[in-house]
C-alpha cells in the first residue's frame, strides 16, 4: 500500500479507484484521503464573516475575507455585472516557471466576490453565505429555500427557525440537529415528523413528547412513558429559564445512552459506508451526503452526484469530479476546481468560474471556454497547450523536486487563513500547530471582545426591548455578540432561554453533538454482526445493526 508523504499513513488504493483515476485522466493520489480532504478543507470558509470595503467601488460590504487579505475584493453586484470581465487578467503561460506560482499570481490580481449567495434571488439576507434563495434570514450558511431563519448552518426550506444544523422542511425549531418535516420542536436530534416537543432523540411522528427516545408515534410521553398533558405542559413551561435548561441537558446526556442507537444515520440506502446519507447507492466512506451513486469519499453532496471522488460540497447534479470543493448547478468532468457552479463543464485547476467549460488555471471567468490563466485561446490553441503544461507540471525539475500534476492547489494558496476554513472544523489544530505545518491564521480582532454592557437574563421571559441595545460577551470565549429584534420576538414566543454564547460557540456545541468522519469496525452490541460505524467502540452508546434496531423501537 502506498504511504501518505504528508502524515506516513498507510492508505488503500484498489482496481475501481485505479479505473476511476484513469476514467478522469489523473495520476493516483500522494496524500490519505483525510490529508487530502484536510487540504481541500482549507479553501472554504463558511462561517466567518467580515465588514469591510470592496475594493473596486469602495461600498461597504459583508464578506467572507478580513480586510487586510493580500488580494482585492469585491461586492458581488460588481462581480455579477456586466463591468466586470475576468479575461482582462488574462497572462501568457510561462513554461519555465511551476505552475502553482503563476496560478497564484493570478488568484492575486482577480477581485474575489466577497460572498457565494445568491443575490439575485435573495430578499433582505445579506448576513448569509454559501446560501441562496432565502428570505429575511440572518446569519444562516450552507442553506437554501429559507424564510426567517437565524444562527444555523445547512437549513433547508425551513421557516422561523432558529439556532440549528442540518434540518429539512422544519418551521418553529430551536437547537435541533438532523430533523426532518419537523414543528415547535427544541433541543432534538435525529427526529422526523415530530411537533410541539422537547429533548427527543430517534423519534418518528412523536407529538407533545418531552425527554423521549427511540419512539414512534407516540403523545404526552416523558422520559418514554405514558403522562397527562398537565404534567408535560409544565415541563414545556420550564424551557426559558437557563438553570432549568441546564438540568435538563445533563439529564438528556445520560438518558440517551440508555437507548440503543443505528450504525449508521440515514435511510433508503444500499450498499453504503460512511454516515448521514439518505437514498444512496454505491458510496463509500461518504458523509453527510444525498443521492450519491457511484461516489467515494464525498461529504456534503446534495441532490444528485455520480461518479464521483474526493469531493465536498457538491449540489444539484454533479458528475465526474475528482479532488473539488464547493461545485453544483449540473457540473462535470471537473478536476482540482473550487467554487465552481452553474452549468460548468471541463474544468481544471479552476477557481470561481461560472457557466464556462474548458479552462485551465483560470479563476473568476463567467461564460468563457478555451481559457488558460484566463487567457482566451482558440479551441486548436487551447488542445494543443493543455497537455504541454500538464507534461511540464510533472518535470520535478520545475517544480521543487515533485510532480505538480494531480496534486490539489497547496495550502498556501487558499484565500483563507487555517482557523477560517472547514478544516478547523474537522481537523482541529492549535495555532502552532497550524504555523508549523505551513498554514496561515488568523489571531482574533480585539475589537470584537470588549466588556459586555449588559448581561442575558436567567429566563427569557423577563426581557424587554432594551436588551437590544446591550452587548454581550460569549460565556466561552468571550467574543462580543448582540441580539436581534426578530432572534428576541422568537426566545419570547417560543418560551426558550436567549443564549449566553455567541454563535460560534453554539454553533461548535451542535457540531460536537454529531459523529465525526471516522469509521470503526465493531459488532452489533444485541446480534454480534460485523458493522462499519462512526461510533468509536471507546464510545458509551449501545450500537445495533440496522435490523436489531428497528426491532428495539416503541
Amino acid at each position: 500500500m502506498p504511504q501518505c508523504r504528508q502524515c506516513s499513513a498507510q492508505f488503500e488504493i484498489t482496481d475501481e479507484d485505479r479505473k476511476f483515476y484513469e476514467k478522469m485522466k489523473v495520476p493516483e493520489p500522494t496524500l490519505c484521503p483525510r490529508c487530502r480532504k484536510q487540504r481541500r478543507m482549507v479553501w472554504g470558509n463558511t462561517t466567518n464573516l467580515y465588514k469591510r470595503k470592496c475594493d473596486i467601488t469602495g461600498e461597504d460590504i459583508i464578506s467572507r475575507h478580513a480586510a487586510d487579505v493580500p488580494f482585492r475584493v469585491c461586492s458581488q453586484k460588481y462581480w455579477n455585472s456586466d463591468e466586470y470581465d475576468g479575461i482582462e487578467y488574462g497572462r501568457d503561460y510561462d513554461f519555465s516557471r511551476p505552475f502553482f506560482e503563476q496560478f497564484q499570481e493570478l488568484l492575486e490580481a482577480v477581485p474575489h466576490p466577497c460572498l457565494m449567495r445568491a443575490i439575485e434571488f435573495d430578499i433582505n439576507s445579506d448576513y448569509t453565505n454559501h446560501a441562496g434563495k432565502n428570505k429575511n434570514c440572518y446569519m444562516i450558511f450552507d442553506s437554501d429555500f429559507n424564510e426567517d431563519c437565524y444562527y444555523s448552518f445547512s437549513v433547508n426550506k425551513s421557516k422561523n427557525c432558529v439556532d440549528n444544523y442540518r434540518i429539512k422542511e422544519c418551521e418553529l425549531c430551536h437547537e435541533c440537529i438532523d430533523c426532518v418535516r419537523c414543528h415547535s420542536l427544541k433541543y432534538s436530534q435525529y427526529c422526523e415528523n415530530c411537533s410541539e416537543s422537547a429533548f427527543l432523540k430517534n423519534c418518528i411522528g412523536c407529538k407533545r413528547c418531552f425527554m423521549c427516545s427511540n419512539m414512534n408515534n407516540k403523545e404526552y410521553c416523558i422520559y418514554n412513558q405514558q403522562f397527562d398533558q398537565k404534567t408535560y405542559e409544565n415541563l414545556m413551561n420550564s424551557l426559558s429559564a437557563h438553570s432549568e435548561i441546564i438540568k435538563y441537558f445533563e439529564d438528556w446526556k445520560e438518558f440517551k445512552l440508555r437507548y440503543p442507537q443505528k450504525y449508521i444515520h440515514g435511510f433508503h440506502n444500499e450498499n453504503v459506508s460512511g454516515d448521514y446519507l439518505v437514498n444512496c447507492k454505491n458510496a463509500t466512506k461518504c458523509f453527510d451526503s444525498m443521492e450519491l451513486w457511484d461516489c467515494k469519499y464525498v461529504s456534503g453532496a446534495f441532490g444528485s452526484a455520480k461518479d464521483c471522488m474526493d469531493c465536498d460540497q457538491s449540489a444539484e447534479d454533479a458528475e465526474l469530479l475528482y479532488e473539488n470543493i464547493f461545485m453544483a448547478y449540473n457540473i462535470n468532468n471537473c478536476r482540482f476546481c473550487t467554487s465552481c457552479v452553474s452549468e460548468s463543464h471541463d474544468l481544471t485547476y479552476c477557481h470561481y468560474c461560472f457557466y464556462s467549460s474548458d479552462l485551465f488555471g483560470c479563476a473568476g471567468l463567467k461564460r468563457k471556454k478555451f481559457c488558460i490563466l484566463n487567457k482566451q485561446y482558440s479551441e486548436e490553441e487551447y488542445k494543443k497547450m493543455v497537455p504541454k503544461i500538464i507534461e511540464q507540471m510533472k518535470d520535478p525539475s520545475v517544480n521543487s523536486g515533485y510532480s505538480a500534476w494531480g496534486e490539489f492547489p497547496p495550502y498556501h494558496l487558499s484565500p483563507f487563513a487555517y482557523n477560517e476554513s472547514l478544516a478547523q472544523e474537522f481537523f482541529p489544530l492549535t495555532k502552532e500547530e497550524a504555523l508549523e505545518q505551513g498554514f496561515k491564521w488568523r489571531d482574533p480582532d480585539k475589537k470584537e471582545y470588549l466588556p459586555a454592557t449588559m448581561q442575558i437574563p436567567d429566563d427569557s421571559l423577563e426581557a424587554d426591548d432594551s436588551i437590544l441595545e446591550g452587548l454581550f460577551a460569549c460565556e466561552d470565549c468571550g467574543r462580543n455578540y448582540k441580539i436581534v429584534e426578530q432572534e428576541l420576538r422568537f426566545y419570547k414566543d417560543q418560551k426558550v432561554t436567549l443564549p449566553k454564547k455567541c454563535f460560534y460557540c453554539r454553533h461548535k456545541k451542535r457540531f460536537d453533538l454529531r459523529n465525526k468522519r471516522d469509521l470503526y469496525d465493531r459488532t452489533c452490541d444485541k446480534c454480534q454482526a460485523e458493522i462499519l460505524t462512526t461510533y468509536d467502540p471507546k464510545q458509551p452508546e449501545i450500537v445495533y445493526c440496522e435490523k436489531c434496531y428497528l426491532e428495539s423501537l416503541h
